[in-house]
């Protein structure tokens, strides 16, 4: 449960949100599935030795961490709500944006993503590069599920520079540099220079998880 009580100013969502946020008593068993479900696919990468692909989906799986210590950061500062917030029923509530079932579809989203690259990165399509071009086009129909999820009553937004009809904040920094950080990382030829980005993202977020987390309970 999160520490800091709630605020008079704080939305309703941000208050539901936070009697969820890491309560164990929510645990739901379908979460060993969804476990087994990530383990084999990259197992299946690990076993074609498609390194490639598995720091990129690692890749974008950091980014995406990223961007939730910025969201919690949001509530700790404003009182009132983080820039996006998940309510309803979940296996976990790891930050105030964060389920754990949302956790386990980014980590599997980066490896589906560069598998659907073309593999011949000059190739244009639509007149644009493709990495570019199939960033646009995941980023954008990431979004129009997020705008989906946000009719369910369950994802919430609260400022309207990050809601509908302004989804372009959404596009490029809610999913756009996930995307173009994943094909970045896929692409490159160096497997050190690879290992050493990623390494890197990774221990941002532990930094941050660690200091804005357990040091100072901000999220």
């Amino acid at each position: 449960m999160h520490a800091i009580a709630p605020f008079a100013g704080l939305t309703e969502f941000s208050k539901e949100a936070l009697e969820l946020l890491r309560d164990p008593s929510q645990f739901k068993w379908y979460t060993v599935t969804l476990i087994s479900f990530v383990m084999y696919v990259y197992a299946n990468e690990v076993e074609r030795e498609n390194w490639s692909a598995v720091l990129a989906g690692i890749a974008l799986w950091c980014a995406d961490w990223i961007n939730e210590i910025i969201n919690g950061l949001v509530l700790h500062f404003t009182d009132r709500s983080a820039i996006w917030t998940t309510t309803g029923e979940t296996s976990y509530l790891i930050l105030i944006g964060l389920t754990i079932e949302i956790s386990f579809m980014f980590l599997v989203a980066g490896v589906i993503f560069v598998k659907s690259l073309p593999k011949n990165r000059s190739l244009k399509i639509l007149g644009m590069p493709n990495r570019w071009f199939m960033v646009l086009a995941f980023s954008c129909f990431a979004v129009i599920v997020e705008v989906l999820l946000n009719k369910t009553g369950y994802f919430h937004w609260d400022y309207w520079w990050w809601n509908t009809p302004f989804v372009v904040l959404i596009v490029l920094f809610g999913y756009g540099w996930f995307f173009l950080v994943a094909a970045w990382v896929f692409d490159m030829e160096d497997r050190r220079r690879q290992v050493k980005v990623v390494a890197t993202m990774a221990s941002m977020v532990v930094a941050g998880l660690l200091v804005f987390g357990t040091v100072l309970g901000w999220i």
